[in-house]
């Protein structure tokens, strides 16, 4: 597997842009944010071929770049947890209107739900229900490769707020605890903001899961 990260928008969202292997067109898009022309602009110049766009949770920093995808790439589907499916339509869930422009896109293709694999472009995930930050995180885990991808649960060295609507730092802590440090310790953690940690560092020196 084949992963690369565009760090987007002034609030730096990784978005991560996965293939099957070096040589495969088809790709996954894990979480779009503001200004991901970037982005766009590589998609095209390498001729991939985007087959869906998997949001970790509905935040506007995690979707906004859905619209222009859905434009240049009108064949590709977006996935999102069903608890955090309206987002997609609410500026006032999604947190657009704290930036001072409602942003809305279209309805997912396709709701998912915890424990459900999603296997496309010759990548297998697994979703894994990490509610806390929204009601409907997720963390998507690749076994295979031994990667998790965290979305706004996990950080090196912090996790996700939860001072926002739907926001529980008890589930947070909970949801981390059951379904990510029961990932094998060598897995490595691609988090929605920040650098890249392992499951075995966050055990070992994460305060906030102590």
């Amino acid at each position: 597997m084949k992963t690369d990260c565009f760090v987007l928008g002034e609030y730096q969202t990784n978005c991560y842009l996965v293939c099957a292997g070096q040589d495969t067109s088809d790709c996954l898009i894990i979480d779009p944010g503001f200004d991901c022309e970037p982005l766009v602009d590589y998609l095209i110049e390498k001729k991939l071929n985007p087959v869906a766009i998997i949001l970790t949770h509905g935040h506007i920093d995690h979707i906004a770049g859905v619209n222009i995808l859905r434009e240049s790439f009108p064949d590709v589907k977006v996935y999102i947890h069903t608890l955090d499916a309206e987002m997609l339509e609410e500026p006032l869930s999604n947190l657009s209107l704290m930036t001072g422009a409602a942003f809305t896109t279209a309805p997912a293709d396709f709701t998912v739900e915890a424990s459900e694999e999603i296997d496309l472009a010759g990548i297998k995930l697994l979703v894994l229900h990490t509610p806390g930050h929204t009601p409907g995180g997720i963390s998507l885990y690749s076994a295979e490769q031994g990667v998790v991808f965290s979305g706004d649960a996990l950080f090196a060295d912090s996790v996700g707020r939860t001072d926002f609507p739907g926001g529980s730092m008890k589930q947070l802590v909970a949801g981390i605890k059951e379904k990510l440090f029961s990932l094998p310790e060598q897995t490595k953690v691609c988090p929605g903001h920040g650098p890249e940690t392992t499951i075995a560092r966050e055990k070992k020196y994460n305060q906030y899961l102590h």
